[in-house]
């Protein structure tokens, strides 16, 4: 079976338990292959936990959720070295990050403190408890959930350590139909009780390499520098993409191009990423802030940047 129709199952049977969320879907796919980590941001009940909680079924993973709050500690998350009174001895107690897919609920309910433990273990990909390491499970990916409506007690993300996060996505409401199909879905039953494997591990530890031989010629090179550049220059940004961003952008598009089935990058692939990989990467100045968002002004950049013709973007 190919990767096209191995997301397209994918795609039907995420659709069993949400509905309306093929490209969420998709790009959480092209994140999982490329071993980056998401935030989704979005108002509660959109789905975000389900997307989660349904995707480690669908791998055959294991799935750990943290619910994030004030009073939660870097050993709540990572693990801990703790006294067995019974055996007069120290025992290793790993923390719930040693898990395929982990839900970081709420991660702006956290302190500082608690939220660098966790960007830690996401760019390390191991924990350290008291002297000894733990490499941690692979596939692994944090699915980081934190709600816009609300700023009281909560601590926002810096943005160095937004950075850490290869895609910002959005969740959003299902239209009318798509709702009225969810309705009908959850009437009788709960259908994520019936959902079965369609990867198993060891299919997305090849994809993860696979993805790595996407072809990405001069001409998209030079196209992804030409947006990266220009987010460094562009009047109403104050800190554009950082080098870390540069190589996430790359990779997301060598990922958009491999779940479409193809073994080169095109421009669509490249447009098709970047709000996800770059928006929550910028810093607006103050007027740019009092007069434009984020997306507005990359929009504007993507507009403006010449685009490479496919047969010159091709092989």
């Amino acid at each position: 079976m190919n990767i096209l129709n191995q997301v397209s199952i994918l795609k039907n049977s995420v659709g069993q338990v949400l509905t309306g969320k093929d490209e969420l879907v998709e790009l959480t796919m092209i994140a999982l292959v490329n071993k980056g980590h998401l935030l989704l941001e979005d108002v509660p009940g959109t789905g975000k936990t389900v997307l989660a909680k349904s995707l480690a079924r669908l791998i055959g993973g294991d799935f750990k959720r943290i619910q994030f709050t004030p009073d939660i500690l870097p050993a709540d998350i990572t693990g801990i070295q703790f006294f067995h009174p019974k055996h007069q001895e120290f025992e290793m107690r790993p923390g719930p990050v040693m898990t395929n897919i982990l839900l970081a609920d709420e991660i702006n309910r956290a302190t500082p403190r608690a939220q660098s433990s966790l960007l830690e273990v996401m760019e390390e990909r191991q924990v350290t408890i008291d002297g000894e390491t733990l490499k941690l499970p692979s596939p692994f990916l944090v699915i980081a959930t934190q709600n816009p409506i609300e700023s009281h007690g909560t601590f926002p993300l810096p943005e160095a350590q937004l950075d850490r996060f290869f895609m910002k996505l959005p969740s959003g409401y299902p239209n009318m139909s798509q709702e009225k199909a969810m309705m009908q879905m959850y009437r009788q039953q709960n259908p994520q009780n019936y959902l079965e494997p369609v990867f198993s591990l060891e299919d997305i530890i090849k994809m993860q390499e696979e993805v790595q031989q996407i072809f990405v010629s001069d001409e998209i090179e030079n196209y992804l520098l030409s947006i990266i550049h220009a987010t460094r220059h562009h009047e109403f940004i104050e800190t554009g993409v950082s080098p870390r961003g540069t190589l996430a952008f790359m990779k997301a598009a060598q990922g958009a191009a491999y779940v479409k089935g193809r073994d080169f990058v095109t421009p669509d692939d490249v447009q098709l990423v970047a709000p996800y990989v770059l928006s929550h990467r910028l810093v607006l100045s103050m007027e740019g802030t009092m007069r434009k968002t984020k997306e507005q002004v990359l929009r504007e950049i993507l507009d403006s940047t010449e685009v490479p013709v496919e047969s010159e973007a091709g092989r």
